[in-house]
């Protein structure tokens, strides 16, 4: 059980890292494989597994996708995220109770699965339970998605937020997604852009102590 429960109707961020820094994402397919599940394990009750799903024909998952997202009761809402080698950042909203700790558990264990399979290996990938931290306003929320968006920038994978594919930046740009932001920020994409970019050479410095940040989130 967690120390500190997380609560119904509040905004987290959610971070979870890999073993010894372990590069868990290493190509196309591991990023679209984890942001795959993100989107479809929102949901409470789903009529198959994500492996399974994917062995569908297109017309089959799009179906499934469409009642998921007419019927289906989502445990949490995905406001931001971005995929970095060694690990995961989100912003969520609980939407039931326990909801955040299922949906990682989900995603995590059907990840962990995915890639024993694929490079013929046994044992767990995280690093222990994730790691999350309250945010309390909505202008702590956009602020928030904007270190998000720029990890990769931070971590100088790339040079630009657009050039890194594995985040929802592009989302915030007017890109169509399954991220839930509009009813807490009215920011146009024009005005994010700009919002996100003029803070990039801040955040490499604050990069340099994001570990001490990390370590201090609740776990």
């Amino acid at each position: 059980m967690r120390k500190n429960p997380l609560v119904n109707e509040q905004y987290y961020h959610v971070i979870t890292r890999s073993i010894a820094k372990y590069e868990v994402f290493s190509d196309t397919d591991d990023f679209e494989r984890i942001i795959g599940l993100l989107k479809y394990c929102q949901y409470s009750s789903l009529p198959c597994k994500y492996s399974k799903f994917l062995l569908l024909s297109p017309s089959h998952q799009k179906a499934i996708i469409i009642d998921l997202e007419k019927t289906g009761e989502k445990m949490v809402s995905i406001i931001a995220y971005c995929i970095m080698p060694t690990h995961i950042h989100l912003i969520l909203k609980q939407l039931s109770d326990g909801g955040i700790s299922k949906f990682m558990n989900t995603v995590l264990d059907s990840y962990t699965r995915y890639f024993n399979i694929k490079h013929n290996r046994k044992g767990p990938l995280w690093e222990g339970r994730f790691k999350s931290i309250l945010v309390e306003n909505d202008e702590q929320i956009l602020h928030l998605t904007r270190y998000v968006h720029l990890n990769a920038v931070s971590a100088g994978i790339v040079s630009k937020p657009q050039e890194w594919e594995y985040s929802s930046y592009s989302e915030y740009l007017g890109k169509n997604g399954f991220c839930q932001f509009k009813d807490i920020m009215d920011i146009k994409p024009g005005e994010y852009r700009k919002f996100v970019c003029d803070r990039i050479a801040y955040q490499r410095e604050l990069s340099k102590i994001k570990y001490i940040l990390l370590d201090n989130y609740s776990g």
